[in-house]
């Protein structure tokens, strides 16, 4: 096993620190061990005399901190199988998913995940693993089961609480087993037996949740695609929303800014996915080149693209109202697969954000939304979870799949052949 040296010396043409200022050229880092210890020049840093140092220049690259996504499903398989038959899987079988996936979002940039609901033990079994040094994995946020109603999105994996004692149980259940966060189901979902955009639980339960988990010094996470289900997580006093669809209860979308004006007075974070419909629609554009689609395929297809072209308006509609948007993928849900959080920073382009802005969100802020402050910026005395891709992706996002060694705790856990 190679071992490497107490200190290392990282350099390059440039170095993005994930707090949205200025691009540092010919720009150093320098870790001891796990931390960041000085952020410079190699002429400014002053590395200590007498103890070995590896020395790495990477050239004309670019030093990131390590992506944050704040919202994956780590047992899914991203190739359109449902979640009912992810669900009917042994758990053997997904827990070793899990770690394929794990180890997928690792090598791409990915340092930390937070992932939004698996079935039964098997996110916490993972954790087991990892610690055990069996497999590789991004830093690990939990939420476990999701909370839902029976019949409800992801009830298949999740705990069905009803009255707010019994949503007080189960949260104090989930935090025993290990859950990092509480994840909440709050409106609808693909779930076959779901009901679309119709809300769930009452706001007095919701409200039950997310005392609780405050209560245990954790956050709380909800799944929203409607209006409405946004206006009650934030009567309850949510902390971050993810999907955040402006959409009323028959189904129609309507951006309704008094709810954005909420979610950033109250501070909440939006996570978006929007890459989770862009992926569909590119997969429908594919089988549509290579051979023509079925009437019922270019249907959908010309519905996903409407649906898209909405989200990116109410994205850039959100953040003009102050509402923090962040990274997360939603991968290993629908056709989206793991390795590719990269499209969710396109996404945000697409939607207004300048590459910068869109590599805050995808690092500081995810990592803010994660209640994390040791990850997501490369900080004096952060943990040293860095990316290194060739080219600059400040100009151009897509540099960002370009990925040339990935450092997760000071320690090199994937590196493409650059030399």
């Amino acid at each position: 096993m190679k071992i490497e040296a107490k200190f290392r010396l990282l350099s390059a043409a440039r170095l993005v620190d994930g707090l949205g200022g200025p691009v540092r050229e010919r720009a150093a880092v320098l870790l001891e061990d796990n931390k960041i210890t000085q952020i410079g020049t190699e002429e400014t840093i002053s590395v200590p005399e007498g103890v070995p140092v590896q020395q790495i220049d990477f050239g004309e690259r670019t030093i990131l901190p390590g992506l944050v996504d704040c919202h994956v499903h780590l047992v899914g398989i991203g190739d359109g199988t449902s979640g009912e038959e992810i669900a009917a899987l042994p758990d053997e079988i997904l827990t070793l998913q899990a770690a394929h996936n794990a180890k997928l979002h690792l090598y791409s940039g990915v340092t930390t995940v937070r992932d939004c609901g698996a079935k039964n033990q098997t996110s916490f079994l993972l954790r087991r693993a990892v610690d055990m040094g069996i497999t590789p994995a991004p830093r690990l946020i939990l939420a476990g089961r999701p909370l839902t109603l029976a019949g409800e999105h992801i009830s298949y994996f999740g705990d069905w609480p009803t009255g707010a004692v019994e949503c007080q149980a189960a949260v104090r259940q989930l935090i025993k087993e290990g859950a990092d966060f509480i994840k909440i189901i709050a409106a609808g979902g693909t779930t076959k037996t779901s009901s679309a955009q119709q809300s769930s639980f009452e706001v007095t339960e919701l409200k039950a949740i997310c005392d609780e988990i405050h209560n245990f010094g954790k956050h709380a996470a909800a799944h929203c695609v409607s209006s409405q289900g946004m206006l009650n997580v934030l009567e309850a006093g949510v902390d971050t929303i993810t999907n955040g669809i402006h959409k009323e209860s028959d189904g129609m979308a309507r951006y309704r800014p008094e709810i954005s004006e909420r979610i950033a007075e109250q501070g909440v974070f939006v996570n978006p996915t929007m890459y989770a419909i862009r992926v569909s629609v590119e997969k429908l554009e594919a089988k549509q080149d290579q051979g023509g689609l079925t009437a019922t395929e270019q249907t959908q297809l010309d519905r996903l693209r409407v649906e898209h072209e909405v989200r990116l308006d109410h994205f850039a509609r959100m953040r003009e109202a102050g509402v923090t948007m962040v990274c997360g993928s939603d991968s290993g849900w629908g056709n989206y697969k793991m390795g590719n959080f990269q499209g969710e920073l396109e996404a945000a382009v697409a939607g207004g954000m300048s590459p910068m802005e869109s590599l805050v969100a995808a690092t500081r802020d995810s990592a803010r939304s994660c209640w994390l402050n040791d990850v997501g910026s490369i900080e004096r005395g952060k943990q040293a979870d860095l990316l290194v891709v060739d080219g600059d992706p400040t100009q151009n996002i897509r540099d960002m799949r370009k990925v040339v060694e990935v450092i997760q705790s000071g320690k090199t856990v994937y590196q493409d052949n650059y030399v």
